[in-house]
């Protein structure tokens, strides 16, 4: 009986010590990729900033969930498609983003233990954001003080070192493949604009990009591994 009890005690202490939870911020930029404005994949043109947080479930992995603002500004003059430029089309957009999914580190990264902890990482999972539905009527950029939102698909790399017992810096780029096509206001979809203009207009097959780069500060916090239960 003593056995099983000893047994259960070493099982609990590692289901539930084994755990190390971050939370965080993140600053950076914005950029687009679309139909209007430059095609960089990254060149911010305005600030993003946000929160996030992590759940390290070993030291391969973590799932984490953040939630980001952004905001970008999108101009034909700055680009260096030769098309675009005698367009002359300028829009600015918000974006207020919502994501959940894994981080998966490129070697063994343990927290707990004395000394650097140091790891390039991926990140992906889903995205639901929500961005200002506007569109262009002959040239000119038509804010409709709308909200419409949609899913994307994060795709981010970055890397991240331990500053001390407590603090992780990281730094990232994360690019969102989405699905609408009118984040640029070159597509919107909604039949009370569509029905009465023709505004559509650019690569009417292909959905938008939007790209979050910066860099992430987060305290860690936790219990313990199981190895460190009886020190």
């Amino acid at each position: 009986m003593g056995r099983c009890v000893i047994a259960i005690l070493i099982f609990s202490c590692f289901t539930m010590s084994a755990q190390t939870y971050e939370i965080g911020l993140f600053v950076g930029g914005a950029n687009n990729i679309g139909d209007v404005g430059r095609t960089n994949f990254i060149l911010p043109s305005d600030l993003a900033f946000g929160g996030l947080f992590k759940w390290n479930k070993s030291q391969r992995y973590a799932w984490r969930a953040s939630m980001i603002y952004g905001k970008f500004t999108a101009d034909d003059s700055k680009s260096s498609i030769s098309s675009r430029k005698q367009r002359g089309y300028a829009m600015d957009n918000s974006i207020l983003e919502m994501s959940a999914g894994i981080e998966f580190n490129f070697v063994e990264y343990n927290l707990h233990k004395l000394g650097p902890a140091f790891t390039p990482y991926l990140y992906t999972g889903v995205t639901y954001f929500r961005y200002d539905y506007n569109y262009f009527d002959a040239g000119v950029f038509r804010q409709l003080n709308q909200r419409d939102g949609s899913f994307a698909i994060p795709m981010t790399v970055g890397a991240k070192m331990r500053l001390n017992q407590f603090l992780i810096l990281g730094a990232e780029i994360g690019a969102r493949y989405t699905f609408t096509d009118n984040l640029d206001a070159s597509n919107p979809e909604k039949s009370n604009v569509n029905d009465q203009l023709d505004v559509a207009f650019g690569n009417i097959f292909s959905d938008d990009w939007y790209v979050f780069s910066g860099v992430t500060l987060t305290y860690t916090f936790g219990r313990k591994p199981c190895s460190d239960c009886f020190e």
